[in-house]
This record gives structure tokens, sequence and C-alpha cells, in this order.
């Protein structure tokens, strides 16, 4: 099951860096291209030059963002921007954070290494499928740094909280070593070296198994990694490249929030808004939400409502938004389209119904048009999209339950690729590791 090890983090040096705000980023897939130049113009030692650097028209298989990344690391360790610490360590992490609806919530968690494991091993359970082209990036990442820049996030069941409970009292009468804010997010860090401390945290630890929540392009490219590793060093003791960086948090925490993915499809469709509802009476109820200019703002708040209330029933409810139309349309799965799907438990997500359904029987979407789609987290954002022209058609859709993506994770299935975001997102650049 879990194996989780302490080590030596890398951190910025304070005496070097004085707001650590300016130097951390959030995950890399999540990072459109206006962020990631902003991010490099925020300050010439932000880590996004290490996880995700700019290309160069002039790139070569010599000199790339990967080998860029890897000059810029040793600069930075040799002029003691980063600095290893003393002695290894578990490292407390919580993220304060601020709901649309006003809610306030923490989500607690720590950073560790963990063994890396196959996934039939039984210990370590995947969730959502990945592509090739994210996992060859972050392949080439790791194969020219050898480092974990971001932790990849992975959830543990522990209803009664004992894993945390353990790290909070161990530095109970300690102020966090990092307490920074950004965009309404508080992240604050604290170090646990106290090595009896990390041996009952490691055995509470050890009979759970781990659910990926983030980072399933990362995981596998640091499996190829270590197998990489093992065939060129050959047979005898654990190697550096075995471990892998996580933030572990409780399934259990009320501080874990699932927000759901939406989908929006560029122009041109592949078929006309009308044509689409023709061709999906027979699976769907069909109710419509129309609205004239006047009215509008008030039609999509019952409209948003309404599909959000489907998450406390056991009804599939999928948003419609066509560019253009007065109407918004809630596609509710009826029991002929009930009877179109497997029994498992993926097959009976919404976004899996979206996709089998929708896409590809009543829009006759192939794998290479839904490349085309982009993925959007916020529902207003969403819609703003479709009236600028930038979408002819959006899905909106609830989030996944947690039950569901652990049923969906113990079951060995996999979700459709963007199923789930995970908020709060932990930070790269907060605590790094670099394989020893």
């Amino acid at each position: 099951m879990a194996e989780i090890l302490p080590f030596r983090g890398v951190l910025y040096d304070p005496a070097k860096v004085d707001e650590i705000a300016q130097v951390v980023a959030p995950p890399y897939d999540v990072i459109g291209p206006a962020e990631q130049a902003a991010l490099h113009a925020r300050h010439p030692y932000n880590v996004i030059r290490l996880e995700l650097g700019q290309e160069h028209k002039e790139d070569t298989p010599q000199n790339n963002r990967y080998s860029r990344a890897k000059r810029c690391l040793d600069e930075w360790l040799s002029a003691g921007i980063l600095r290893r610490d003393d002695r290894p360590a578990l490292y407390l992490y919580s993220i304060g954070y601020r709901l649309r609806s006003g809610q306030e919530r923490t989500l607690r968690g720590f950073l560790s290494l963990v063994t890396l494991e196959e996934f039939d091993s039984g210990g370590i359970f995947p969730h959502e499928n990945t592509r090739a082209a994210a996992k060859s990036d972050r392949y080439r990442l790791l194969e020219a740094c050898r480092s974990n820049f971001s932790p990849i996030y992975s959830l543990y069941a522990d209803p009664e909280g004992r894993v945390i409970r353990h790290l909070e009292k161990a530095v109970d009468e300690e102020g966090p070593r990092i307490d920074t804010a950004g965009d309404g997010v508080r992240h604050r860090l604290w170090t646990v070296d106290d090595p009896a401390v990390i041996a009952e945290v490691g055995a509470l630890m050890k009979p759970l198994p781990l659910f990926i929540a983030d980072g399933h392009h990362r995981y596998e490219s640091a499996l190829r990694y270590r197998n990489a590793q093992r065939e060129a060093h050959g047979p005898g003791g654990r190697l550096p490249s075995d471990l892998v960086l996580m933030f572990c948090s409780n399934l259990d925490d009320p501080g874990l929030t699932i927000l759901p993915t939406h989908r929006l499809i560029p122009p041109p469709a592949p078929c006309s808004p009308t044509e689409l509802r023709q061709r999906l009476t027979g699976a769907f109820t069909i109710k419509t939400f129309p609205f004239t200019k006047d009215t509008e703002r008030e039609t999509r708040r019952r409209f948003l409502t309404a599909l959000q209330a489907a998450q406390s029933t056991s009804e599939h409810v999928i948003g419609l938004v066509a560019r253009g139309e007065l109407r918004y349309d809630l596609l509710t799965l009826n029991e002929q389209g009930l009877a179109r799907l497997g029994s498992s438990t993926r097959e009976r997500l919404d976004v899996s119904i979206l996709q089998q359904l929708v896409l590809r029987e009543a829009m006759r979407m192939t794998p290479q048009d839904e490349d085309r789609i982009l993925y959007l987290k916020d529902e207003e954002e969403t819609l703003a999209a479709v009236s600028r022209g930038e979408g002819e058609l959006a899905f909106l859709l609830n989030p996944p339950k947690i039950t569901e993506v652990k049923d969906v994770a113990r079951a060995g299935d996999r979700m459709p690729h963007k199923s789930t975001y995970f908020s709060p997102k932990p930070l790269t650049g907060l605590v790094i590791n670099i394989m020893e």
C-alpha cells in the first residue's frame, strides 16, 4: 500500500526571495499562455522557468525549454536561491480559500515522497484517462531535471482524521514556516522533522490506498522514468527515481471541493443546435428556458440553479447553450437513454454520458474532433465564451461525487479526460524534490 517517506525538501531561501508569492505558480496544466507569460514577467526566479518554460522559434533538440529549465535549476542551486533542508521531513500544508457562495474552507494535507507503484498493485489508483503528448512533455522535463517541481495530488480515506491530527500536534506551538496569500487563497507550510512523528504517520498511512486526484500525467511519466532508470542501473537497492513528490489529503476533509469541468465546442460545430436537439430526443428529456434581452439574467440564474439542484438527486442532467439562441436547455437522461448505458459507475457518470450519447452518438464527433474541445471550470466564463463566439456550443456539467471517483478507481476504470477539477490546488515550487 502507500509507503510515505520524509525527504530533504528544496525551498526558496527567504534571504534571497522576499515574497514567496512572487516565485510560486499554479499547477502547469491549468496555466494558459497569458498566465504563463505573466508568471515569466513576475519575477526572474519564478518556478515557471523550471516547470513550464517558454518555447522559442530557434529551439533545437539540444537547446529547448527542458535544457533551459535544467540550466536555471543548476544556477539557482549554485547561487543559493534554492536551498535543500538539512533534515528529512514531512511538510504539513494547509490551503485556506473561499467558495463563490462566500463560505470559507481550509484544506489540510502534507507533502512527502511516495514509493511509485504500478496501478495494478492495489496501492495507488488512478481515476482519469491521460494523453500521450502531455506525458511525453512531463517525461522530457523529468529526464532533464531529475526533479519534481509540483506535487501529485492524492487522496486517502481517514474518517477520523488521525494522520493530520498527528502532524498538527507536532507543530501545535509553532508558527508556519511559510504563510503567503494571493488571489484570495492562503497557503501555510510547517516542517515536521521529528522521527517519531514521521514514523507514526508512516504507520497510519501504510494500509491506506491512495487515489490520484490531480497529476495523472506526471505520475505515469514518473513510472516511465523509474523503469528507465532501473533498466540503466540494473538490479540493486532503491533509486531516487523510485519515489515521487505527493501532496496527500484526506478524502473526508471538509475542505475538499470538486468543481465541474464544462465543455466548449469551438466553431465550426459538427451539427446545428436544432439538429442536435432532434437527435437527443430519444435519450433525453429537454426542458427549455427561453429568455429575452431583459430577462436573460434571471433566466440564467433559474437555469443554473436547476442544473445544480440535480446534484442532490439520482438524475443525470446536462446544460446545453448554443451561440446566438435566446434559450438555455436542460438535458435530463430518460429511461431509454439509461438503457443504452452500461452498469458500471464510470459509464453512468454525467461526463461519460455526455461523451458517449451526446458528443459521439448525437454529434458524431471523432477522437480528433474531441481534441478541439476547450475545458472551463466556471459556468459564467463558459457562457461568456459562447456569447463572444469562442464556442458554438457549451455543455455545462455537475461535478462527480467523491464516492463516484473512489468507485471508478477501485474498479480499475478511468474517467474521460478532464472529468474532475479538485480545488484548491497545491502550489508549484513551494517545496521541490530534487533526486539525490
